[in-house]
């Protein structure tokens, strides 16, 4: 060992990504380390745990050609740290922060460690400014707000990336007097891709471009073929800029990380490297606590103007919302919007299942004052009529059309006229009031005494 330096060459094995040191005193886990190859080239890497006698470093590149007497580590004293700046904004980074846009260093205005802190609870402000997304299916009936987290639940094969890419060229934040918040540079993406393909990764770009929003954007990219270790720094990368932008600039920022899956299948990988005993299905049993420090990270701090708003993107592994990646998902954030495939091959898009979506915050962001009077009562009114002409179709596969009364054959027009014309808008913007007025057409096809979910006030407004 070097005294000066701290450099070791007391490794006693390498099995994957970990690297497994002997004799290493004061090291910290979260401390980053340089890895000295025997032809003098450097790696990065960062210590995971630490106990009396050893350390364990995760090698954020790869470990080919690492030898175990020739190699030596550097430990550097300091935690993993991002440059900020907002000359970041039009930038492209890899998954650890580093440019890959051929363009110079980012000199930073402040270095902040990754990891972050939490927002004190008492400091928290409540997440009530209504985001037009203009997507009727969320817009209406799973409204999303300023603050919030609110994941998409996807499956192989079906859109998320076209729907993620149409909310980032749609996307506007709305102030109780309905001044849209998006000129000036208040609106900013930080975009966050983990594990996708060049394919994915091309596509989002030419999105990011087209849309002309490329310019109040960040972009990070851990492509399929990058470490799978790097995946595990991509999002805290992402969400540390995301907080500078907005708690520095005053910026509303939408954080969009894609996909949360990959991300959780690096975790059980280094997880197994590291001889961990596995929770369910072979993840490890503190993936919860990680989820939790990535997705708590969105919100509003009182005394600042801007905010970080997340719509974490995951696959669900054969579509099933038991699994342990959307179910701790679920528990963590404020609701869902869930994708179906049923609605896919129907042709229907964006395929937005209403029924298990969920907005837990929607209320705060809605109303008189922030969208329409009527906005509360007519998504709930849209939820349960869908609701019935979806259950009435099930009846109708075991006893026939002709067993269904009148006001049951017109509950299952609904459903299929909501189907058609709410839900598969296509590749178009709607406002909430287009989104509103179409909720009060689709109503006609329902006789007055069955909107039970509607204030009467309403019905004599709205319903003509």
């Amino acid at each position: 060992m070097d005294l000066i330096t701290r450099e070791y060459k007391t490794i006693t094995r390498i099995t994957g990504p970990l690297l497994f040191l002997e004799d290493v005193p004061k090291a910290s886990i979260g401390e980053m380390v340089t890895i000295i190859l025997p032809d003098g080239k450097d790696r990065t890497g960062q210590v995971i745990e630490v106990s009396e006698r050893y350390a364990v470093v995760q090698v954020l590149e790869t470990t080919v050609s690492m030898d175990v007497s020739g190699t030596s580590v550097r430990f550097s004293e300091y935690s993993a740290k991002l440059n900020l700046s907002l000359v970041m904004l039009g930038r492209r980074f890899n998954g650890i922060g580093e440019p890959i846009d051929a363009l110079p260093a980012i000199i930073p205005e402040v270095r902040n460690d990754i990891v972050g802190m939490p927002i004190n609870p008492v400091a928290r402000d409540n997440p009530s400014d209504f985001i037009q997304t203009g997507i009727s299916t969320i817009d209406g009936l799973n409204t999303l707000v300023r603050g919030q987290k609110l994941p998409i639940f996807s499956g192989a094969g079906l859109p998320a990336k076209e729907i993620a890419s149409q909310i980032l060229r749609q996307a506007k934040v709305l102030s109780s007097s309905q001044q849209e918040k998006r000129e000036g540079g208040e609106f900013a993406v930080v975009f966050a891709a983990m594990g996708i393909t060049f394919r994915d990764a091309a596509f989002f770009h030419e999105e990011f471009e087209k849309s002309g929003a490329l310019q109040n954007s960040v972009i990070f990219l851990n492509l399929a073929d990058d470490p799978t270790i790097e995946r595990l720094l991509t999002p805290r990368c992402a969400l540390t800029t995301a907080e500078f932008l907005a708690f520095n600039y005053d910026m509303h920022v939408l954080v969009i990380l894609t996909d949360m899956t990959n991300y959780c299948e690096a975790l059980r990988e280094i997880g197994a490297a590291r001889e961990e005993i596995p929770g369910r299905r072979g993840y490890p049993g503190y993936m919860y606590t990680d989820l939790a420090t990535i997705y708590e990270r969105a919100g509003r701090i009182k005394g600042k103007k801007g905010s970080v708003t997340q719509l974490p993107i995951l696959t669900m592994p054969d579509d099933d919302i038991t699994h342990p990646i959307p179910d701790l998902t679920g528990y963590i954030t404020e609701g869902q919007i869930v994708l179906s495939r049923e609605l896919h091959r129907k042709g229907v898009y964006p395929p937005i299942d209403p029924l298990p979506s969920l907005s837990r915050l929607m209320n705060r962001g809605i109303g008189k004052e922030k969208t329409r009077e009527d906005h509360r009562n007519a998504a709930d009114q849209l939820y349960a009529a869908y609701a019935k002409g979806r259950d009435l179709r099930r009846l109708e596969a075991i006893v026939g059309e002709a067993g269904l009364s009148e006001i049951d054959k017109r509950f299952l027009k609904f459903a299929e006229e909501f189907e058609n014309r709410f839900i598969n808008q296509g590749d178009i913007e709607r406002s909430i009031k287009d989104t509103l007025n179409l909720g009060w057409e689709l109503f006609k096809i329902l006789p007055k005494e069955s909107l039970t979910r509607i204030k009467t006030e309403y019905i004599e407004k709205y319903y003509k």
